[in-house]
């Protein structure tokens, strides 16, 4: 079989005004040796099959013969890069029957609220949209389909929305009779590191689909058997999984490309910051939306990043430092406005802590900024009332922390019985 023509990944970056307040020339010698020596120790790096190159290796005998609805977007893809769309479409054993998208679309490239029903110029068929009118296939859309199909790359961060986008289609494929599979991938922020609080029992949504921290350690397959098991799901499910994926490792040490799964995460080390900046971005905080760097730094017109990064590198957080920064966004968040803040670094990714960091970060703002710091939606990404409240009533971080204890250790009891990779 030929290897296909790879999809368009590719879009224009931001362009805004990044300025870095350095107190000295020395001091900005020292922040590169640290960031080249911070990324990680040595590590082979594996060549980690996904649930599509298994398929695939195995001549896609789990789809023989299915009328297929696939849900995916630009990252499924297999280990050269051809996309799942076209290794099913030239499959002579599978009928490509219909295609869905999630949140940013087919091709990843949308930010807005809501997305529109798309064609597919390859297959010529309708990509019903689940980020649009519905955000679950409806039966008509289901009609004619034996077995729906994920692949779609995640980040590992309860409030990124794929996972929500699989759990609702896996809901409506039980309810009209539809066998679900799951074409596995890696967590790429690493499949063993659990962290943040749970979800409050009845407040689940769309970013908060399940009772999950807010790093849960898991993969789609690993949370597909979870949902299905604690929401008693009469589904005929399947996870194809990966190979070579020993020690749960992020994804440096997969040997696979790296796609920017949707137009602000565009990078591996925006993933690893994604739940400890992007936790407050319901706040009045620029998250990067609108700069070239999303999610690798953070400020409002209303900062002092030198106090600010002060405050933070004091804490002697693990694995990080705050360098105090200048940047105007062009769109989004006080779009065109200057922000004082921090950009955020990696110095040893092996000890950071993204929650106890986004802890921090919450508990410094509230010291430094009680008025200016808006705190009326900082619950929403959250999800953890009890939480919420110490952070307002002046908590310190180890407190904070000591209040979820609990009930993350019994996530971790009902984490331990879906994983499928040691």
């Amino acid at each position: 079989m030929s290897l296909p023509r790879r999809m368009n990944l590719k879009h224009q970056p931001l362009m805004s005004s990044f300025k870095t307040i350095m107190p000295s020339p020395f001091a900005a010698i020292c922040l590169l040796a640290i960031t080249l020596s911070a990324s990680q120790p040595n590590v082979a790096t594996a060549q980690v099959l996904a649930g599509i190159d298994v398929l695939q290796r195995d001549d896609f005998s789990s789809l023989a013969g299915q009328k297929v609805g696939l849900i995916t977007n630009h990252t499924g893809t297999n280990l050269t890069g051809a996309s799942t769309v076209q290794l099913l479409h030239d499959s002579t054993d599978v009928d490509l029957f219909a295609l869905f998208s999630p949140e940013h679309g087919f091709v990843g490239q949308l930010d807005q609220a809501n997305i529109d029903d798309q064609q597919d110029s390859l297959t010529g068929l309708k990509v019903h949209s689940l980020y649009g009118k519905t955000r679950v296939p409806t039966a008509e859309m289901l009609e004619g389909i034996d077995t729906l199909v994920f692949d779609i790359q995640d980040i590992g961060v309860r409030f990124y929305t794929y996972i929500s986008t699989m759990g609702g289609a896996m809901k409506a494929a039980a309810e009209n009779d539809v066998r679900f599979v799951v074409l596995d991938r890696p967590n790429p922020i690493n499949g063993t590191e659990v962290q943040g609080p749970v979800t409050d029992a009845g407040s689940e949504s769309f970013i908060a689909y399940h009772r999950i921290p807010v790093r849960h350690g898991m993969t789609i397959g690993e949370l597909a058997k979870m949902f299905q098991a604690e929401w008693e799901l009469d589904l005929d499910l399947q996870v194809i999984p990966m190979e070579g994926w020993e020690g749960r490792p992020g994804f440096d040490q997969t040997g696979r490309m790296w796609i920017n799964p949707s137009p602000n995460m565009r990078s591996l080390n925006a993933a690893y910051l994604y739940p400890a900046i992007g936790l407050w971005e319901t706040t009045n905080l620029s998250v990067g939306r609108g700069t070239d760097t999303p999610f690798e730094h953070f400020g409002a017109p209303w900062i002092d990043a030198l106090e600010l990064a002060r405050e933070l590198n004091a804490q002697g957080l693990s694995g990080v430092r705050f360098v105090p920064i200048e940047f105007t966004p062009v769109a989004s968040k006080f779009a065109n406005e200057k922000c004082g803040g921090v950009n955020v670094v990696l110095t040893q990714r092996a000890e950071f802590d993204p929650l106890r960091t986004a802890l921090t970060i919450a508990v410094t703002l509230r010291k430094l900024a009680p008025d200016d710091w808006n705190t009326k939606s900082l619950n929403r990404l959250l999800v953890s009332q009890k939480t919420a409240e110490g952070i307002l009533g002046g908590q310190s971080v180890d407190q904070l922390q000591a209040a979820y204890e609990e009930e993350l250790e019994e996530f971790q009891a009902r984490r331990a019985k879906y994983l499928m990779y040691r």
